[in-house]
């Protein structure tokens, strides 16, 4: 009896739900009842550069919070509002972010973005679909090949969010196209590009227009989708492109560092194939560049990667605007031998300084915590420094953990990792002393030690 009433209730709930999703969708199909569909009309220069117009779908929408007020954007994005909160959906939906660059990572980006209820989209590509970019793009079609990419994506994201603002430009990002590009302060923008001269120029003119960037490395060559990371461009391994671009940012506009990156821990697994035509002999591959400057021999490419990258950039983005503080994997060149190193430094420095180590209440899996995630590898005291360059902090050598309130037991919430030469210092001043000459320094320490205590219920 009892399993029949409750099967009664799902049943009774399963058809409810269908019955409001045949409503709403008759709903949307009549409103849009009289709209001819679009056409793929497409007129291109030579290269397909400049020039570029579509017939279709327009859609002069304002982008703002007032979108969520539309019942069917609002059961569209149920999921994202049940996730963020009704205000902080608003505040996606308000925003407007800039993707240059629409090929195996942008498109999955922009494509998620739109997903996810940004109001404001503006796609930037010079290219055009080929067929060798469908095994990673996210929504190209056989029909779309000979298409400007930017144009191949507004098609398409108005069948699945028509309320997004969308514009597409084809266009090469260059100093020429800064203005029209990146005016109208955007929240976000992202960049896809994965030519140096370009990548370089849109970074500098991001940092010098104080807008927010989110910058993509290569993907191409790699197969591991759990070595894929975001840092800061001064902490990126393993990757050719991070290196010239840090390298380039530093020489020609002065920038450090502060400009988030996606890239992989995984070494490439390939490089770049020699250029062959099509008769198979190796030839200039400047004599079939499209624009120059850009590469045209090949670098193999797993699709997975890229779409991955791409989703990556998307989540970063859209809980940034949401205003939901997402605490990524610090990258820390650790491995075990070094944590039993710093807790075994910890038990002689208590034995030394108290006698005892009768009061160290972590082990060796608990230093691997707070080194890692309180400290991120390196001291409590560089964890005020803006842009740290690897160097700084990669070695264990020079790094132990101390007793954060000498009062009370060397526990995980009340650990703090140091420099040698700053421990001496710290065992000398009283808590008091800290919090009254260095209160931002004693605000930081309480409130990461104080991460500890709720990741571990204490």
């Amino acid at each position: 009896m009892e399993k029949g009433k409750y099967l009664a209730l799902v049943g009774g709930g399963a058809l409810l739900g269908s019955v409001s999703t045949f409503f709403l969708l008759r709903l949307l199909q009549s409103q849009k009842r009289g709209i001819s569909q679009p056409s793929k009309n497409v007129t291109t220069d030579f290269n397909g550069v400049e020039g570029c117009t579509i017939a279709g779908k327009k859609n002069d929408r304002v982008a703002n919070e007032d979108l969520l007020k539309d019942e069917i954007v609002s059961e569209q994005l149920t999921r994202n509002i049940q996730f963020f909160g009704f205000e902080s959906q608003q505040k996606v939906t308000a925003s407007y972010v800039v993707v240059i660059g629409l090929g195996g990572v942008g498109s999955h980006a922009a494509s998620m973005l739109l997903r996810s209820g940004i109001g404001q989209l503006l796609l930037v590509d010079f290219d055009q679909v080929s067929l060798s970019s469908l095994n990673r793009h996210a929504v190209a079609t056989r029909a779309d090949v000979g298409i400007p990419k930017a144009h191949c994506l507004k098609e398409h994201f108005l069948s699945i969010f028509p309320e997004c603002q969308i514009d597409s430009k084809v266009l090469l990002y260059d100093s020429s196209t800064e203005e029209e590009i990146l005016s109208g302060h955007p929240d976000f923008v992202l960049d896809c590009i994965d030519n140096i001269d370009t990548k370089v120029a849109l970074l500098a003119a991001c940092v010098r227009r104080g807008l927010k960037v989110l910058s993509a490395t290569g993907a191409g060559a790699r197969a591991d989708p759990t070595r894929i990371r975001i840092a800061d461009l001064r902490e990126s391994t393993n990757d050719p492109l991070s290196r010239a671009v840090r390298h380039r940012l530093r020489k020609d506009y002065g920038i450090e560092g502060g400009i988030p990156v996606v890239f992989s821990l995984e070494k490439p697994k390939a490089k770049l194939l020699p250029f062959k035509s099509p008769s198979g002999e190796e030839e200039n591959p400047s004599d079939y560049q499209i624009v120059p400057g850009f590469r045209v021999r090949i670098i193999p490419v797993l699709g997975t990667i890229p779409a991955i990258f791409g989703q990556f950039m998307a989540s970063y983005v859209v809980t940034e605007l949401a205003g939901v503080h997402v605490q990524t994997e610090p990258i820390v060149n650790f491995d075990m031998d070094h944590y039993h190193t710093l807790h075994q430094r910890l038990i002689e420095h208590e034995e030394s300084l108290y006698g005892t180590s009768l009061e160290v209440q972590v082990d060796v899996q608990e230093v691997m915590y707070i080194v890692k995630e309180l400290w991120h590898g390196r001291s409590a005291r560089d964890q005020l420094v803006k842009y740290l360059g690897r160097g700084i902090w990669r070695s264990v050598n020079e790094l132990m953990l101390v007793r954060w309130d000498s009062t009370k037991p060397a526990s995980i919430s009340n650990l703090i990792l140091l420099k040698f030469k700053e421990v001496d210092e710290h065992e000398s001043r009283t808590l008091d002393d800290i919090k009254e000459n260095e209160p931002e320094f004693y605000s930081k320490v309480t409130a990461v030690l104080k991460r500890a205590e709720l990741d571990f219920g204490l």
